[in-house]
């Protein structure tokens, strides 16, 4: 009889520490969704933001067409991209055009002097911010789940339930570590 209690206290002992796991991985599989929420948000603001600011340069550098439909073929990429990667590949690629379109800026004192120009610089400075902290968390809940996906005994049970390991959201770009380069034909 003791040792039938003493199985019984060990198997309801182990069935709550993996209903528990399970728990845990449904809490960070909404976490990650959320995060991503978030990031998804800013960069739709950011989207939003950059017809204005394409316009706006337009106005003053008419001869960098190129870029203006660069930069406009890139934001449709943006918003059309399905995955995680697919979206940190448009991201990485709008990010420099939109350098770009701000080394142009530089070469028109007119335009950098522009209320409109400043302000829209200025909002697009604060989104690329939040989109940064927002990135952040995102990361950092997708680092978190992976761990416990990865880990001794929690992969068992991630396995069996089917929880799998997040793609990080990473931008990578060479050209961040380089100055953009500017061509006037």
């Amino acid at each position: 009889m003791i040792v039938i209690g003493i199985f019984a206290a060990a198997a309801a002992l182990v069935f709550a520490w993996a209903v528990s796991l399970y728990n845990r991985f449904v809490r960070l599989r909404s976490m990650m969704a959320e995060a991503w929420s978030g990031i998804d948000v800013q960069l739709k603001r950011r989207v939003d933001l950059i017809p204005n600011l394409v316009e706006t340069v337009k106005g003053y550098a008419t001869h960098e067409k190129d870029l203006f439909e660069k930069v406009s073929a890139l934001r449709a990429q943006s918003v059309s991209a399905g995955t995680v990667k697919e979206q940190a590949a448009a991201e990485t690629a709008l990010t420099a055009s939109l350098r770009t379109l701000f080394a142009v800026a530089e070469a028109y004192p007119e335009l950098k002097a522009n209320t409109n120009f400043l302000e829209l610089q200025k909002s697009l400075s604060d989104i690329e911010d939040q989109v940064q902290m927002a990135r952040r968390y995102f990361n950092g809940t997708v680092r978190e789940n992976n761990v416990l996906v990865d880990s001794f005994p929690s992969n068992i049970i991630a396995r069996l339930s089917g929880f799998t390991k997040g793609d990080f959201f990473e931008l990578d770009d060479e050209g961040e570590r380089k100055a953009p380069q500017v061509r006037f034909n």
